[in-house]
Formats: structure tokens, C-alpha cells, sequence
């Protein structure tokens, strides 16, 4: 990530700013920023959008002067508490990057548990901190969200973009059956797959139907997301309730609808 100085950028002829990035992880697997420099074709021609300062998966030079910082992870310690609002008190822009970031992510299964019992579990004797798993909003205010696990490049790169040249940004309000559409993919339900595109929240251009699996909900919740009419739709095809409830809860994004899920239960 280092070379000459790229020329500077122009929109319509006028020059653009290049804001100072830093990418930073929390709790994670830290899988959407490996997204970032996984697609070579388009690398350069994103960071020269951006003057990334921090970015530990490609860069060991590092800098706290920044305007934008793209926060991966969920929170599950005091220090992951401290670093994120030093984070925010510095950002301009705080970007919650990806599923963990923004809903919990997978790691918020755990809060299903006895803490207690996840520590003995997985660590044993071994004196580790670890609490419930949280959202970075649980604990300061984020002024966008990229949806996904991992996200998608194409997406954080028009985010991108529409930040440099002063667009507004918009997310779809329809669900990931729409995109799943437009590509002409087979349903998965006609396959015999569980899907939850009826409801997610699109923008992944329907990623995982795309490659013949059905959608799990990492986006979460499209607009008026109807979770009747989907719990009729697995009935119908000979899904059972604890189907759709793991898919429910998996990333943590339908928080809200499993909750009225199981008031339906009683």
C-alpha cells in the first residue's frame, strides 16, 4: 500500500478530497476487512479514493489522524469499550462495518448462554475476559452501517464514493428476493432450501443465492419485513419453526422479530 502519490480525484471536473481512513477490529474474525483487499481488479483504483492511515490486515504504518473509521467487530470487553469511543471522539465518520458491528454478528449467540458456562466452555481455567456480545451502537452513535458478513466490496466501495464526492447515501429498502429475481436464480424454496431472502434487507445482489445457498439474514430486516407471511412460507414447504428461528437469530440483526417470534410461541 505504498508507491507514488496518486493524481488527485475529479467529479464533474471538480477535484475531490481524499479522506484519511483508518480500519479498525473489534471482537470479529475480521473477515470484512480481508473483503477490502481481496478483489485485486479494483484495489487501486479504491485507494485512490482514500488516504488510508490505519489498516492493520495491509499496512504496519499506523496514524490517529483520521476523518474515517470503518469499525468491524462487536463489543465484548472493557477495553474494546475504551478504544471505541476514543474512535468516535476522533472520526468524523464512524462507519459500523459489517454484521458483528452492526447487530452482534455471530458472536452474539453466545448471550444465549450463561456467561459463566461460555468462559468454562471454550477457555477453560484460563483467566480471560469476555462479556455478551454487543453492537458498537449499544455504546456510541455510528453515522453509517455496511451490512453483511462478510460485507461486500462493491458495496463498501460505492459507500465509499458517494462519502468522497458528497452524495447521500441511500440502502435498499426491498428485500434480497428482488436482486435474487433480477438475476434470474431459481428460488431456493423450489430447490428445497430454507431462504431468507423474503425478508432480509438487499444490497448483497443476492450473494449466497447466487451460489445455490439460501440467504441466513446477515443484512438484516428489510423494510416492513413481514414475519407472518414468512412463517407461513416455511410452513408451506415443510420447514419447521426451529428453522426459522436459528436463521432468526444467527446474526443478530432480527433481534426484534424473534422476540415477537416467541411471544407467537406461547
Amino acid at each position: 500500500m505504498t508507491g507514488s502519490t496518486p493524481k488527485p480525484k475529479t467529479y464533474l471536473g471538480v477535484p475531490v478530497s481524499r479522506p484519511r481512513v483508518a480500519f479498525f477490529e473489534l471482537s470479529s474474525c475480521e473477515g470484512c476487512q480481508l473483503q477490502i483487499v481481496n478483489n485485486e481488479a479494483t484495489l487501486l483504483e479504491f485507494l485512490s479514493l482514500v488516504h488510508v492511515v490505519n489498516f492493520r490486515e495491509a499496512m504496519t504504518e499506523k496514524s490517529d489522524d483520521y476523518e474515517i473509521a470503518f469499525v468491524e467487530g462487536s463489543v465484548t470487553r472493557r477495553d474494546e469499550i475504551e478504544l471505541l469511543r476514543r474512535i468516535r471522539d476522533q472520526a468524523k465518520v464512524l462507519v459500523a462495518f459489517g454484521s458483528c458491528a452492526c447487530f452482534g454478528g455471530v458472536n452474539q449467540l453466545k448471550n444465549r448462554f450463561d456467561p459463566g458456562w461460555v468462559k468454562r466452555e471454550v477457555y477453560g481455567d484460563a483467566p480471560v475476559e469476555t462479556d455478551r456480545a454487543q453492537p458498537v451502537e449499544d455504546f456510541v452513535s455510528a453515522d453509517l452501517r455496511i451490512y453483511g458478513c462478510p460485507v461486500r466490496k462493491e458495496e463498501v466501495e460505492r459507500v465509499v464514493t458517494d462519502i468522497v464526492i458528497g452524495k447521500e447515501i441511500h440502502y435498499p429498502k426491498y428485500p434480497v428476493c428482488m436482486e435474487c429475481k433480477a438475476n434470474e436464480n431459481i428460488c431456493l424454496f423450489d430447490l428445497g432450501e430454507p431462504c431468507m431472502g423474503p425478508i432480509t434487507r438487499a444490497g448483497c445482489d443476492a450473494w449466497c443465492p447466487n451460489n445455490r445457498a439460501g440467504c441466513w439474514g446477515c443484512r438484516g430486516p428489510a423494510d416492513a419485513a413481514n414475519l407472518s407471511e414468512m412463517k407461513k412460507l416455511m410452513k408451506e414447504r415443510g420447514f419447521s419453526d426451529e428453522i426459522l428461528l436459528d436463521r432468526l437469530e444467527c446474526f443478530g440483526g432480527f433481534g426484534k422479530h424473534v422476540d415477537e417470534y416467541r411471544k407467537g410461541q406461547r
